[in-house]
């Protein structure tokens, strides 16, 4: 089988240099919205740009210096010579060194040249990143991007808050609908009950199945120590995490474990809540 024959000329290392400068400059202008990914695109096609022009100026050397030859050869050649640069083992006693530990020696080989232009790279690549990100702000930094992304979130929490009909502590209703009760009952257990405990018995937390409350028993108390939380006791606030409308499921689905009397109850603790339907009875003075 004849080998692959390659004549390289100074046309095509410009067209093809050309070709994927064009390629470059036109994907820089499709990546509009997101400026660090054209970034990034970029600085790889010029990372290839500069890997394909060298190695085409290689083999248009080889050919020139050693006249036609196959392309699997001259790339053969690039590797060793370009890439690898490694002393023929036949030669390797050039490179001992003097010094050994326990009978072994080491070997003054240079560093392979494909590491060195690595390591230039990305000294270049640094320079480029400080001025493209710090001295001409044409990117924005981490902490930008991480502040547009929870200004982002923040609108599309509010949006979706709108959308659930703003609920809130001061209008929040008690729902005894089995749809809102099962989602409220899958949320209690999920974020719930590692603290109150699976049928609301009290571990860290308090009973909740009792009358006696410490921040009040109403639907409307529940839903707001929900979503604020309570700092000083280590109960977090949970209205990153939960909409209204699920706080809302969550509040109702407590309010039915009261009564329910769970093995294993925490004592009571706090107050005893009374609803405002309720009358209270009168104290003799």
């Amino acid at each position: 089988m004849k080998s692959f024959q390659v004549n390289y000329n100074g046309n095509i290392i410009k067209k093809t240099f050309l070709m994927l400068f064009s390629f470059s400059t036109s994907l820089f202008a499709a990546g509009g919205e997101n400026e660090y990914a054209a970034f990034m695109e970029n600085a790889f096609l010029i990372l290839l740009i500069a890997v394909v022009f060298t190695l085409l100026v290689f083999l248009r050397e080889a050919n020139l210096e050693k006249g036609k030859r196959s392309l699997f050869s001259m790339l053969l050649i690039f590797y060793k010579d370009k890439l690898v640069d490694a002393t023929p083992i036949e030669r390797e006693k050039e490179i001992l060194l003097d010094h050994d530990f326990d009978g072994i020696k080491e070997l003054d080989n240079n560093l392979p040249p494909w590491w060195k232009y690595l390591f230039y790279v990305t000294i270049v690549w640094g320079v480029v990143y400080f001025f493209y990100f710090h001295v001409f702000s044409a990117g924005s930094l981490q902490e930008e991007e991480y502040a547009n992304e929870v200004q982002s979130a923040e609108t599309q929490k509010a949006l979706a808050m709108q959308g659930s009909g703003l609920i809130d502590e001061t209008n929040v209703q008690f729902s005894n609908d089995p749809g809102t009760l099962f989602a409220g009952k899958e949320n209690y257990i999920k974020h719930c009950a590692a603290c109150h405990g699976r049928d609301g018995e009290g571990l860290v937390g308090p009973n909740l199945t009792d009358e006696y409350w410490i921040h009040g028993g109403s639907i409307n108390d529940i839903f707001r120590i929900i979503k604020v939380g309570v700092p000083d006791k280590g109960m977090i606030s949970w209205k990153s995490q939960l909409t209204p409308t699920a706080m809302q499921e969550v509040s109702s689905y407590i309010i039915t474990l009261q009564g329910t009397n769970p093995p294993n109850a925490k004592p009571a603790q706090g107050e005893k809540y009374i609803p405002p339907s309720e009358p209270v009875a009168a104290v003799n003075g």
